[in-house]
């Protein structure tokens, strides 16, 4: 059994419509900035329930969303069950193994799961047709709200270390549960042009997810802010997540 086949993980979303938005606004933003030719299938790996296929299955002919968790996928289609251009089955980043090769391929929410990226990049690129397109989001370790507190402790290395940062309890390490990793921005462009990608685009993305403003400015107007801050936030790394859209090159 796998982490996500006993954890509810729609309910984890419940409540969290800012963040799931912000990721649909970047998702869409990197979207159109592949050229049509590219854009005849796609792979998502760690699909979860197919919360973002709606933005990405209409513009592909062919897509395949892949997920460890059983239970996720049960979920996933019952979820997509009208979306005919949509297969689903198990499968995950570690051991990606596919019969045809992809256009674009799509990694959101599993990047924290994961201790060494190089080796997923590599087996992505693999994956992709001649001059294929990644979009990949991760959790950013040098964050702003991350940054201060480490400033404030008097830990001015901090973002200069580029080794990830493990965001659970000691307990949870020593119960060895799944890992949930904040990875820093200049190793995971490291380890994408080690695979063989350029990165074309950076959006910082929920750079408002703070309690306090969640609970005080309607969604709508956050989401306003999203829209026009995730590309200029991105040269500073502000925001919890990052979205980068990479294009393989050999």
């Amino acid at each position: 059994m796998v982490f996500y086949d006993s954890y509810n993980y729609q309910q984890y979303w419940q409540g969290r419509d800012y963040e799931h938005e912000s990721e649909k606004i970047a998702l869409e933003k990197l979207l159109k900035k592949i050229p049509k030719k590219n854009q005849g299938s796609i792979l998502e790996i760690g699909a979860g329930f197919g919360r973002l296929a709606s933005i990405y299955a209409p513009r592909f002919s062919r897509c395949l969303l892949i997920e460890p968790s059983r239970k996720l996928i049960s979920q996933a289609r019952v979820n997509l069950a009208k979306q005919k251009n949509i297969t689903i089955q198990e499968g995950k980043a570690e051991s990606l193994n596919v019969e045809k090769k992809f256009d674009v391929v799509l990694l959101v929410r599993v990047a924290h799961h994961l201790e060494d990226l190089a080796p997923i990049f590599k087996n992505i690129n693999l994956s992709l047709k001649t001059n294929g397109y990644l979009i990949l989001e991760f959790a950013n370790k040098i964050n702003f709200k991350s940054r201060l507190k480490s400033w404030l402790r008097g830990n001015f290395s901090f973002s200069r270390d580029l080794k990830a940062c493990d965001r659970r309890s000691t307990a949870n390490i020593n119960k060895e549960t799944i890992p949930f990793l904040n990875h820093h921005p200049k190793k995971i462009n490291q380890d994408l042009v080690q695979a063989g990608f350029k990165a074309l685009n950076q959006l910082s993305v929920s750079n408002f997810r703070w309690p306090l403003l969640k609970k005080i400015i309607p969604t709508k107007i956050l989401l306003q802010g999203e829209k026009a801050f995730q590309l200029p936030l991105a040269k500073i790394n502000f925001g919890p997540s990052i979205f980068i859209l990479a294009k393989k090159t050999n």
